[in-house]
């Protein structure tokens, strides 16, 4: 099948794929568990053991209600979707499982792997956004193309990948839930030392969302400098001043250096600046 072929199947679900047992075709049969080989492609990295063993039993009580899809291979078959009934039906002490047989190219193993854990909310969302980046990577899908895979927003898209820019201890925090995806998308940008910082006090004080994202706004915006100290006022000087307003009939200032200083004589019209002149330099006022 190609991977144009694959689009709209995906886009369908999977029951456009992986039919139930009730109406499965004659390409579904039972083959051995022993058989199945993992998929290097699966993007779910954890199984929890309650869901698994929950799952053993319900198999044990009514079988598997739903084939799993496999490729075939040289030794026998590599997994595509059904990781958790494989598990399950191991722990139940099943020999033989039903299976949907398809020739399927590595990206598309790739995509029908993360489409059946997406639909089922069985991957987290580090493992969602490691599954989008090697779609993006190693088989060229845009962000617009996974999110018609998968049946997400493009925007949800880029707000998964960018998760995996933070720091690692803050992305294991996530991955084992501590740490929500809302909270973990507030602390994009902040250096690392910063992000586990702020970790530490979403955990250990229960912050929510937006208190996270207010304490990390506060964190990103630069504190404001100080303004410089105004230089202490000098009685003499001022006097001076005084004086030299009160003679020149205009605003004079005066600055003291380490070594002499300044006085600075303003004037506003030509006429003005004449009249300074002939004051200063004795001619007529």
């Amino acid at each position: 099948m190609s991977a144009r072929a694959a689009g709209p199947a995906l886009g369908r679900g999977l029951s456009a794929l992986i039919p139930s047992r009730d109406d499965a075709p004659s390409s579904t049969r039972e083959i051995l568990l022993s058989e199945i080989r993992v998929n290097p492609h699966q993007p779910r990295r954890d199984v929890e053991k309650a869901n698994l063993e929950a799952l053993a039993t319900s198999i044990t009580d009514h079988g598997v209600l739903q084939p799993i899809l496999v490729t075939e291979t040289l030794d026998g078959y590599r997994l595509v979707a059904g990781e958790r009934r494989v598990q399950a039906a191991r722990l139940a002490g099943l020999e033989r499982i039903p299976a949907v047989i398809r020739q399927l190219a590595d990206r598309e193993q790739l995509e029908l792997a993360l489409v059946e854990n997406v639909q089922r909310e069985d991957l987290n969302p580090i493992e969602e956004a490691n599954a989008f980046r090697q779609l993006h990577e190693e088989f060229g899908l845009t962000q617009d193309e996974i999110a018609r895979q998968v049946g997400r927003a493009r925007t949800t898209i880029t707000n998964t990948l960018r998760l995996l820019e933070l720091e690692e201890g803050v992305q294991a925090a996530v991955g084992d839930g501590r740490l929500s995806e809302g909270h973990a998308r507030a602390l994009v940008g902040l250096p690392a030392v910063q992000q586990l910082q702020l970790v530490s006090a979403i955990v250990d004080d229960g912050l929510s969302v937006r208190q996270a994202e207010e304490l990390a706004r506060r964190l990103r915006e630069p504190r404001p400098a100080s303004p410089p100290s105004k230089p202490r006022s000098d009685p003499d000087l001022e006097r001076v001043e005084d004086d030299l307003r009160n003679a020149l009939g205009t605003k004079v200032s005066v600055a003291r250096g380490r070594k002499g200083g300044r006085i600075v004589i303003e004037y506003y019209t030509d006429e003005d600046l004449g009249r300074l002149y002939d004051r200063l330099t004795g001619g007529p006022a």
